[in-house]
């Protein structure tokens, strides 16, 4: 059985710092990485990393957020700098399956930067 366990949510003002982590199990997965939904907007990927190394980010968070991976734990961890109030939002924890390409979820964790 696919999981993949969230942590590190919560509410932080504006400037501040949080860091997210996943522990994914039951699977070899090609890419880990967090995606982050805020009301009435579509799911839109933040950040994601692949079994080598290879991390991809969006711009609005590039330079403030950092993703980093553990092979051997199968874990990832969303560092979060610098937040802001747009970053507010409920953030997914996503794997890439290795051999057969399906797509996972974690539960989601809420993320709320204050004013």
């Amino acid at each position: 059985q696919v999981q993949l366990v969230e942590s590190g949510g919560g509410l932080v003002q504006a400037g501040g710092s949080l860091r997210l982590s996943c522990a994914a199990s039951g699977s070899i997965f090609r890419d880990l990485g967090w995606y982050r939904q805020a009301p009435g907007k579509q799911r839109e990927l933040v950040a994601s990393v692949s079994s080598g190394g290879t991390t991809n980010f969006a711009l609005s968070v590039k330079g403030r957020f950092t993703i980093s991976r553990d092979n051997a734990k199968n874990t990832v961890n969303l560092q979060m700098n610098s937040l802001k109030p747009e970053d507010t939002a409920i953030y997914y924890c996503h794997g890439l399956a290795e051999w057969t390409m399906r797509h996972y979820w974690g539960q989601g964790t809420q993320v709320t930067v204050s004013s």
